[in-house]
């Protein structure tokens, strides 16, 4: 009977916990509240709390600071410091607990455009269908740019059929002034190599995104 009674009380304290929100006092003096949590597959994510809705950012790269974006609607926290734009060209500063107000936005000059700051990354990979690979195989893309790595996403292939979409988002920052990158591909199945991309592919041309369309090769030790 006790255990009844006792369910519906941790279910809550296990709600309050998860959500822990962080007070933010913004430079147009509305308070934000922010959780910062995972979704399902461990990725983290930060929920804003506005009066009436709640909104919720995957994480993506950034050169400097913690950036979760949605399309053009981005949040850019570093230290006790949150950059939030709606992506309608409204931009807010805000600090976090008890920190004193932020500068005024007109003391400040105005930002670039949010959506001139990211570069979608798409594409699809291929490899022969005659090739039969186990569901629990793991396709992994990296993208890279001077000889670093500036994003990387695993996928299951739970049975996928070529050719496998796929896409990232980078900040520009990231590639600096060079703007260029390209993206390889590799499918592991518990811990060996099985087929990896012929090249690199290039993704920019000029500064601008352009679809990659990736050809996996037979993994052979000898030819490397």
């Amino acid at each position: 009977m006790k255990i009844r009674y006792l369910l519906p009380l941790l279910c809550a304290l296990s709600a309050h916990a998860a959500e822990d929100r962080q007070p933010y006092t913004c430079d147009n003096g509305n308070r934000l509240d922010i959780s910062f949590t995972a979704d399902a597959d461990g990725r983290p994510q930060a929920t804003l709390h506005f009066a009436d809705e709640t909104m919720v950012l995957p994480m993506v790269p950034s050169p400097a600071g913690t950036l979760y974006r949605r399309g053009d609607i981005r949040l850019h926290t570093q230290d006790d410091v949150a950059i939030f734009e709606d992506g309608k060209s409204n931009r807010r500063r805000c600090l976090h607990g008890n920190a004193p107000p932020p500068a005024p936005a007109a003391a400040r000059p105005a930002p670039p455009a949010a959506a001139s700051s990211f570069i979608d990354i798409s594409g699809s990979v291929t490899y022969p269908a005659r090739i039969a690979l186990p569901p629990d195989a793991i396709l992994t893309l990296r993208v890279r740019s001077g000889g670093r790595t500036l994003a990387e996403q695993r996928y299951e292939l739970n049975g996928a059929q070529v050719p496998i979409p796929f896409s990232t988002t980078l900040d520009r920052d990231l590639l600096g002034k060079q703007a260029n990158a390209t993206v390889s591909a590799r499918i592991d199945h518990r811990g060996k190599l099985r087929l990896v991309s012929d090249k690199p592919y290039p993704v920019l041309h000029n500064g601008q995104p352009v679809p990659a369309e990736i050809v996996l090769k037979p993994f052979s030790p000898t030819a490397r």
